[in-house]
Formats: structure tokens, C-alpha cells, sequence
């Protein structure tokens, strides 16, 4: 939902000089259109449960979105769980996970009767058994199991071999199903995985499909029938087009995945969170300076690090694109550097755009996930603002902080 328009780039029907204009920069900005079309390419003629994974962008009018448009939720702490109450979607279309779940989170998900607590430790499982039983409360319980599954990714978001932190092996995984199935306050109901983030390829998770029917297919025969199976999320998008949409690989993806788990008998859980609100949104800035040192070009802007974490800690790479075309489109070899007093404090690195001028905006593409929510007052930097563009409709969703914030 981002085009250009007289040479102007826009957000459905707005002008994103205009909207800069109105409410400054850095600015992260939302297609209500984008957020709903890659929404339905989860839910349309899919049974299963779509939990949106609300670490991708904690936003509560985004979350409210898309829990009107059908989805559950995915949390992985107690303040997620509060967005996720906040925004009126149903505890039985929650799912709570996490590999550091506190004593008092495991309670208020307990009393709030979500649709599953998702184990990631032995020692886990014993505290919720512990907290179910000194509340009274019958209490649904899915396991991660870390199927060791190696899906090619950025290792900082590889999550589904045994060399990382989340999940539990099957042996393990086995135990604890038998101990929850003796439980008298623990009902075991689902078996999950999640094998990485911004995976594009689908093989690796037709494995994890395949997997989870087999192991939930052996606990059957031992008596231990489960309701559902999770296939987790981290589909990626195409950060190299910045207009790209994801939902020729959604819709390739969910069905691929679906067929082994359905056809096993089982109810199927989604979790996709990068593939919803990634190319919705960018991230608005203005070009504060520019500066030749040596053979490096220097473009640095309002946005930092701290607005966009991704490429300092992931070596990310976000289209650029002028807000504003001008005639002249000689390229330049730039970094565009954001005002953090950190050599990493840099948002595209040796990228060949016509050189800005100070004043100039540019807009990240692809930010919308894991941006803001990633967002941090790092070196006293105020947080930006965030908005939610709907036609020639436009919604401020979350003020600017001002400096009592730091306060």
C-alpha cells in the first residue's frame, strides 16, 4: 500500500510529505490496508487457530485490528498478556510462551483462563503444576519441543536446534507429557515448535510438521491424546523489494503446513507475526546532515538505533526509498547514520541512492516489525511517535514521548 504518486511516496491515499509535516520525524508509519490484506491471507479458508505473535509489534491498535479481524495471540510475557486482554481478544485464543515465565505471569495467565501455558523447561512445568495446584485451577498445558531442525537464517534468530535456548528435547518432552497427564491440576493439550525467524523457505517447516504428528501420534498410543499441534511462526518477507507483499508465500506456506497436521486428525495453531505487520509499516526520517570522510559519504538522520535496532543487531538490510523523487537521480554510495554515539548506529550501510539533502526524508521500508517494538530511550532519544493510515485517513496510535518520559 505504498506507492509513488506525482513523484510523491505514499501511504494508501496520504502523502507522507504531508503527514511529516503534521507530525515530524522519526515517525513510524502503518497501511491499515497492507496490516488487513496480509491478515487474510492467514485467515481465509484456513481452520486453524491464527495467533498473531505480539513481540512483532506490541502496537495496541494494531492488535485490536487484527484480534477484530479473527486472530488470537501469541505472548511471551505478562505485559503482552495485558496488550493482548487489552485489545478484547478472547482467553481461549491465547497462547502463552516464553522460556522465562515468572511465578506471578504464570498466575495471571492461570486466573485468566488462556487457551494454553507453552513448557519450555522441566522446572517450568513443576511451577505450574505448583501454582495450579495452590490456585485450584485446572490448567492446559502445550510443551516446545526443539525438533532440531536447522532452518537457514541469521543466527540471532535461528531458534530450533538443540544449541539454543528454547524448547525442550523430546526426550525431555516426553517426560513431561507423562508427568502433566498424571497431574491432577495439569491437562496436556498441544505440542509446539518454532524453528527461527524471516524463514523463507518452506521445507524446513513441512519437516516440523511432519515431526510433531509423529511424536504426537506416540503419545497417543500411550494414552495421552493431544487437542492440537503448533507450528509456530517466523515466515519472512522480501526485504530486497520495497514493495513487496508476503501473501503468495503465506498462502504457499499455511497450506503446506496445514495438510500433514490436519490430515493427522489434529486441530492446527499459527503463530506468524513478521509476515502481518512487516511491510506494513516504514519508519520516517529526515536528513539532518550529510558529510564526507574520506571516501565515505555520510547521510545522517533523526532515526537511530534506537529506533531501528534491526540492522546494528542484525546486520538487517531495509529498502530506502526518498519520500519526495527529485529529477536528478545520480547515485551515491552513502551510509545513512542515525545521531546514537555508537560506531553501529547505522540503518543502511553502502547503499547507492541520489544523494539527500539536509531536510530531505527518507522512508525505511519493511519496518513494521520489530521496530518500534524493539525501541529503546538509548542515549536519552525520545521514542517516535506511530501512526495508522487508513485511505486518506490518518490515526495518531501513539504519541511521541516528550522528555518527561526519561523521567
Amino acid at each position: 500500500m505504498f506507492r509513488y504518486q506525482d513523484n510523491i511516496l505514499h501511504c494508501e491515499k496520504a502523502a507522507l510529505t504531508a503527514v511529516s509535516s503534521q507530525f515530524d520525524t522519526p515517525t513510524y508509519i502503518y497501511s491499515q490496508a497492507a496490516l488487513r490484506q496480509n491478515a487474510q491471507a492467514y485467515l481465509d479458508d484456513n481452520p486453524a487457530l491464527v495467533c498473531y505473535a505480539i513481540k512483532a509489534n506490541g502496537n495496541p491498535a494494531i492488535i485490536r485490528l487484527l484480534g477484530n479481524w479473527g486472530m488470537g495471540a501469541d505472548v511471551t510475557s505478562g505485559g503482552e498478556l495485558f496488550l493482548a486482554q487489552h485489545a478484547g481478544i478472547p482467553a481461549e485464543k491465547i497462547i502463552y510462551s516464553g522460556v522465562g515465565k515468572l511465578e506471578s505471569e504464570i498466575e495471571t495467565a492461570i486466573n485468566a483462563g488462556v487457551r494454553a501455558l507453552h513448557v519450555e523447561s522441566e522446572m517450568e512445568l513443576h511451577l505450574i503444576a505448583e501454582t495450579a495446584a495452590r490456585l485450584g485451577r485446572k490448567t492446559a498445558v502445550g510443551i516446545r519441543i526443539n525438533p532440531n531442525i536447522y532452518a537457514k537464517t541469521h543466527p540471532h534468530i535461528s531458534t530450533g536446534t538443540h544449541g539454543h535456548k528454547f524448547g525442550v528435547t523430546w526426550e525431555v518432552g516426553h517426560r513431561l507429557y507423562q508427568f502433566a497427564a498424571e497431574h491432577e491440576w495439569l491437562t496436556p493439550v498441544g505440542m509446539a515448535v518454532h524453528i527461527g525467524s524471516q524463514i523463507q523457505d518452506v521445507e524446513p517447516y513441512v519437516k516440523a510438521s511432519q515431526f510433531l504428528v509423529k511424536q504426537a501420534d506416540s503419545l497417543a498410543a500411550e494414552g495421552i491424546q493431544l487437542r492440537y499441534l503448533d507450528i509456530g511462526g517466523g515466515l519472512g518477507i522480501k526485504y530486497d523489494d520495497p514493495f513487496a507483499s508476503p501473501q503468495e508465500l503465506i498462502l504457499e506456506w499455511k497450506t503446506t503446513v496445514s495438510a500433514p497436521i490436519l490430515n493427522g486428525g489434529y486441530e492446527l495453531v499459527m503463530e506468524p507475526g513478521r509476515s502481518i505487520v512487516g511491510t506494513a509499516g516504514v519508519l520516517l526520517t529526515e536528513v539532518i546532515y550529510t558529510k564526507k570522510q574520506g571516501e565515505k559519504m555520510f547521510v545522517i538522520g533523526d532515526a537511530a538505533m534506537n529506533d531501528l535496532l534491526r540492522p546494528s543487531l542484525y546486520d538487517a538490510v531495509h529498502p530506502i526509498l526518498p519520500v519526495e523523487q527529485a529529477a536528478e537521480k545520480v547515485e551515491t554510495v552513502i551510509d545513512l547514520v542515525g545521531p546514537v554515539c555508537e560506531t553501529t548506529d547505522c540503518l543502511a550501510k553502502d547503499r547507492a541512492i541520489p544523494l539527500p539533502q539536509r531536510g530531505d526524508q527518507l522512508a525505511l521500508m519493511h519496518a513494521g516489525a520489530y521496530g518500534f517494538s524493539m525501541a529503546s530511550n538509548y542515549n536519552g532519544r525520545l521514542k517516535p511517535a506511530e501512526l495508522l493510515i487508513n485511505g486518506d485517513e490518518i490515526h495518531l496510535i501513539r504519541k511521541r514521548e516528550t522528555v518527561e518520559a526519561l523521567l
